[in-house]
């Protein structure tokens, strides 16, 4: 790994997809080796509870190129992508889900673009999504267009993690203070060069999706509380049209009262104490997403921790056969006289 710098990098964010893999490597490794270049591919493992680990193992032994990154515990999918954008060692580092509903053979359309046209980064853009459900599908579109509107429209449309990256991009990244960045919002924001590349969208090759309702929404949450400002302000406007409408109630009922037409109210006092509970909730509640935000930052901890890294093995076993080297014999010689048999045997020098 030390001799030779990847040309290309392609992370692999991987959990709980024993059934998955041998099909993943089925398709990229033909691609990647079409490439005539050196590569690596790097398997993060983000704390897998089932077989995972045995099968990357596994497939490493008849894969060279493959690279295992096992963190300690589980960090999520955005969590676990980071850590191998970071680690990578490419020249380029693309970034593909397991699951083979994103082609591995775009890959090679996506370097090629990204060297004829100079960009930094190519995004894979989905053109056809109907292997996905309709709710998937309205989910998604509702959340792109949310965060259009609010980001702007420097995010694309449909892009997931599906990309790729120059070296610079990825230094550019590694410079953000950021603990959880999301990538989909922070990488059009870096304002490098970039292009898309559309693909169609194919069905889930094996197992089940472990991007669960809760995780799609705390995605949204993230995007949009750690780009934007927006909520704060409907929480002010929130507040203010609920101060408003007080005093409207406020005026109506000093109006009735002198016209002595105060009557037993409860339907209208019903209705305003929700309504005004309903708001002081809803802003205490986007207050304290912003809050937890500050917080997490605040107490600086690291969003995974890297367990073992098969990369650091080889470098490690590399730097010791470098000091270990072996000597010439005629350099080895005993001088004259000599006539022990360590001394004509000669042996291995060790330079500390």
């Amino acid at each position: 790994m030390t001799g030779r710098v990847p040309t290309l990098s392609v992370v692999v964010p991987i959990y709980n997809e024993e059934s998955v893999l041998p099909l993943l490597a089925e398709r990229l490794r033909p691609v990647l080796d079409g490439l005539g270049e050196p590569y690596e591919v790097v398997a993060v493992d983000d704390g897998s509870t089932d077989a995972t680990p045995v099968v990357l193992v596994g497939m490493r032994r008849g894969w060279p190129q493959l690279r295992i990154v096992r963190l300690r515990r589980n960090s999520g999918h955005q969590a676990a992508l980071i850590a191998g954008l970071f680690r990578a060692r490419g020249g380029y580092v693309a970034s593909i889900d397991a699951d083979l509903q994103d082609p591995p053979e775009v890959l090679v359309e996506m370097l090629r673009l990204a060297r004829t046209e100079g960009l930094d980064i190519v995004y894979g853009v989905r053109a056809d999504r109907s292997t996905d459900t309709r709710f998937k599908r309205s989910t998604a579109g509702l959340y792109y267009r949310l965060v259009r509107r609010l980001v702007g429209n420097a995010v694309p449309a449909q892009a997931g993690d599906f990309r790729l990256l120059s070296r610079a991009t990825v230094e550019a990244l590694r410079e953000l203070p950021e603990r959880r960045p999301v990538l989909r919002l922070v990488v059009p924001w870096l304002g490098f060069p970039s292009g898309e590349l559309s693909y169609v969208r194919e069905a889930r090759a094996a197992g089940s999706t472990k991007y669960s309702l809760s995780r799609m929404f705390r995605l949204a949450t993230d995007s949009i509380t750690s780009f934007s400002e927006a909520p704060l302000r409907v929480a002010t406007w929130l507040g203010a049209g609920g101060m408003l409408l007080c005093t409207v109630m406020v005026v109506f009922a000093i109006v009735m009262y002198f016209r002595d037409s105060t009557v037993t109210g409860w339907a209208s006092l019903y209705v305003a104490v929700l309504f005004l509970g309903a708001v002081q909730l809803l802003c205490l509640g986007l207050l304290g997403e912003y809050i937890a935000r500050i917080y997490a930052a605040v107490q600086g901890r690291p969003a995974y921790f890297v367990g073992s890294d098969t990369a650091e093995e080889i470098d490690t076993a590399e730097q010791v056969a470098e000091e270990v080297t072996p000597v010439s014999a005629a350099a080895a010689a005993p001088p004259a006289g000599s006539g022990t048999p360590a001394a004509r045997d000669g042996g291995v020098r060790v330079v500390r």
